[in-house]
């Protein structure tokens, strides 16, 4: 693995191994073919694999270069739209469903990181804590609804002195404890479903950038270099979908986050300011969320752009962020600065869709992308098996197109995004 094929990270540099899978050329075929190698693409190539189909994977550059190797690594259940508004849009029992394959979501993970024996660094805890006394009141309401409504145990409400306990801050107030979600380094996780899915039989391409495609009796995604012939095509490209497909193009925007790794730290400043080793999520809307490293270090996610372009210094970018909460890491060093390009939807819940008999779509994750997309991937590889029930409860939620498409969404959702920011700051 070059050094080069990766945007420098923490990640990168802690790979738990190489991988290098040769470009497309020539005439290939295949029973399906996946476009794009992050969580979706090779959940999907492992499932399809596994069910005794023939699999290529298009990647455009090296499997997880995208958000899929790059995020917080944070696996928790839940949607960002809650119980109660998904039975007024797509009835109760499709409700249900969903919040039942968000907990499927993250078993699944945990699964397949045992099956494969995938060495991820997978802790166990994530935390929703507010970052403004107002907050509270909600994420009470929050976990009560889950417990009581919807019968879930596995949460509990963490009053404001037990997380400043936990967290050693008195800048977070309280929250709520999801103590089956995990956390893990997404990119070998990554590397570790692409791994299962070679062997299980899938061919993966790297630097094979697909150009165009069609479907029908006679499918075919062309690359700069090659072909494959095949019955279906599976779309996982999430946030790198650019003009590939322009009848969902308007579906999600594509959005950047950054984060930052900070040197080693030692056992007792770990312990400190992140007591029991969890992930932690705030309640600001452009959120901070925050873990240790398997090697003790402080790895921070905070802030966005909405441009092409990434800021010159990612470290000090981020860094304000870390020190509204914990200015005495003043002084201590930032090994690494990074960002990512994930895919929003309007709504915030993934657009799934069968657009044609033989073109599938699983994308627009909006920050829950480890857990859903390994589920959006076994999905799609269910419903070409003939099983739908599960792709088809997804793809039933409307998922509107931004207010004039991918010509006017980026200036509506600026506008949009520095509201809410400017209502994290002041209200």
């Amino acid at each position: 693995m070059s050094s080069n094929d990766y945007q420098p990270s923490y990640y990168a540099d802690s790979a738990s191994f190489n991988t290098d899978y040769p470009s497309l050329t020539g005439e290939e075929q295949a029973d399906v073919c996946i476009i794009g190698a992050g969580y979706t693409g090779l959940s999907a190539a492992l499932h399809l694999a596994e069910k005794g189909y023939s699999v290529r994977v298009l990647e455009s550059e090296k499997v997880g270069w995208g958000a899929s190797g790059r995020n917080g690594g944070q696996v928790c259940p839940g949607h960002n739209m809650g119980h109660e508004e998904l039975i007024k849009k797509v009835g109760k029992t499709s409700a249900d469903g969903l919040w039942q394959m968000s907990l499927d979501s993250v078993q699944l993970v945990k699964d397949l990181i045992a099956e494969h024996q995938i060495s991820c660094d997978l802790k166990q805890g994530v935390m929703h804590v507010a970052a403004k006394p107002g907050h509270v009141a909600e994420i009470r309401e929050s976990v009560e609804y889950k417990q009581r409504v919807q019968g879930y145990d596995k949460i509990r409400f963490v009053a404001d002195d037990e997380v400043q306990a936990m967290l050693g801050t008195e800048r977070y107030f309280g929250g709520e404890y999801w103590e089956d979600a995990v956390h893990l380094h997404p990119f070998n996780y990554t590397l570790g479903l692409a791994s299962a899915a070679v062997k299980a039989g899938a061919v993966i391409h790297e630097k094979s950038r697909v150009t165009d495609y069609h479907t029908g009796a006679n499918a075919e995604v062309r690359t700069t270099a090659g072909v494959v012939k095949t019955k279906y095509i599976l779309l996982a490209c999430n946030g790198y979908l650019g003009k590939l497909e322009p009848r969902i193009a308007g579906k999600i925007m594509p959005i950047n986050n950054f984060i930052l790794a900070t040197e080693p730290l030692s056992d007792e400043l770990c312990r400190k300011i992140n007591r029991d080793d969890v992930a932690v999520a705030d309640s600001r809307f452009v959120i901070n969320y925050f873990k240790l490293s398997g090697d003790n270090r402080l790895l921070w996610g905070g802030g966005e752009n909405y441009s092409s372009q990434f800021p010159k210094d990612i470290p000090n970018f981020v860094r304000p962020y870390m020190l509204q909460f914990y200015p005495e890491l003043k002084d201590v060093k930032i090994d690494y600065g990074w960002g990512g390009t994930l895919a929003i939807t309007l709504n915030r819940m993934p657009h799934f869709d069968r657009m044609d008999d033989n073109l599938f779509v699983a994308h627009g994750y909006s920050g829950h992308g480890v857990a859903l997309a390994t589920l959006g991937g076994k999905l799609m590889a269910e419903a070409i098996s003939g099983t739908v029930e599960k792709f088809d409860t997804f793809a039933r939620v409307p998922t509107p197109t931004f207010p004039g498409g991918t010509l006017l969404r980026w200036p509506g959702l600026v506008a949009g995004m520095l509201y809410y920011s400017m209502r994290d700051r002041f209200l």
